[in-house]
């Protein structure tokens, strides 16, 4: 309800990437691959705030686990999770962006129709991150021991299917930045220029939560891996209680209020979001 998409979107997505771009990132049109690669990963850094990717905030309980599991200590604490999380991004994003390029205006991400009120591709949004959000909430159960965890004793497994349900999010975005670049992809017809433009996509989206990280391990000098891993159910309550909450903030934040804005059903707002 508090949710501010516009504030997200707007005051922040697109400030910054009219300042990383220099002119207005909405307005002026993509001038050649180079400028097109150089948005692609801007725009992706500009929209990590928004309601596609807050749940990117789930996935730093379960990269604590990885890198507790697996290293010792230094740059690699911080390198190899980050590592796991962005192959599954990447591997789904690359996949995506070279079959949503040869697909086209077919592709209900790029349509201008409406259903009653409610763009067709608003209704790919909810579709797509109602799926996510159910799987967030899904590992997070898991994760605390009240659904059958398929990644137990296997933490890396874990955070390389947590970075392909984040590079799922472009599946559904309907990020203003993101439309343009795809629309760009599209016209552009390389379907390898669209696998290469969701990848930085992808990797702008991660930059933020690679830092938080890596601020994490350095302020605490890894007593926050060492605390949080100190015992298995820690681990778990804190993995658990990030991937529940953010997957249903996923779920009612795209399947209930979103189709409320255009008229189907009901949900409470705040006077700064009418």
């Amino acid at each position: 309800m508090l949710w501010s998409y516009e504030f997200v979107d707007s005051t922040i997505g697109d400030n910054v990437a009219n300042t990383l771009l220099g002119h207005d990132a909405k307005e002026t049109a993509i001038a050649g691959t180079a400028a097109g690669l150089l948005f692609a990963f801007v725009s992706g850094l500009a929209g990590t705030f928004t309601a596609c990717n807050i749940a990117m905030a789930a996935s730093i309980g379960p990269m604590s686990q990885a890198s507790r599991a697996r290293t010792a200590g230094g740059v690699r604490t911080i390198l190899r999770p980050v590592g796991y999380l962005t192959a599954g991004m990447v591997a789904v994003s690359a996949l995506y962006g070279f079959v949503g390029v040869l697909i086209g205006d077919r592709l209900p991400q790029l349509s201008t129709d409406t259903v009653g009120e409610m763009p067709v591709r608003i209704i790919q949004s909810s579709v797509v991150f109602g799926i996510i959000g159910l799987a967030l909430t899904y590992l997070g159960l898991a994760a605390l021991g009240t659904l059958p965890d398929i990644f137990a004793g296997r933490p890396t497994a874990r955070v390389v299917t947590l970075g392909a349900l984040i590079g799922g999010f472009l599946i559904g975005r309907p990020y203003p930045l993101f439309n343009k670049l795809f629309h760009w992809a599209a016209d552009n017809g390389n379907p390898w220029y669209g696998a290469g433009a969701f990848v930085l996509q992808s990797l702008g989206n991660v930059v933020i939560v690679t830092a938080i990280f890596a601020l994490l391990v350095a302020v605490t000098r890894g007593r926050f891996l060492t605390w949080l891993s100190a015992t298995s159910r820690r681990a778990a309550v804190v993995s658990g209680a990030l991937l529940v909450a953010l997957g249903v903030f996923t779920v009612v934040y795209w399947d209930i209020r979103v189709p409320a804005i255009f008229g189907y059903g009901w949900f409470p707002t705040m006077f700064y979001n009418n």
